[in-house]
């Protein structure tokens, strides 16, 4: 068994709740029923939009 179990476990820990936040924020920003709708899908693959911007700021 690997001893590296615990450190996944915290990062998983960590991306669970940075799934609840961005959702805590997309819903804030939401005003209609698709707006919600997509602030669900926002929060789970919000890490693909940030690099996505990252990305695009650094490349133009």
């Amino acid at each position: 068994m690997s001893s590296n179990s615990k450190c996944v476990a915290g990062g998983g820990a960590i991306y669970g709740l940075g799934i609840f936040g961005a959702l805590v924020y997309f819903w804030q920003q939401a005003d209609s029923f698709w707006d919600y709708v997509g602030s669900i899908f926002q929060a789970f693959f919000w890490p693909a939009f940030m690099v996505y911007e990252v990305f695009s700021a650094l490349g133009g």
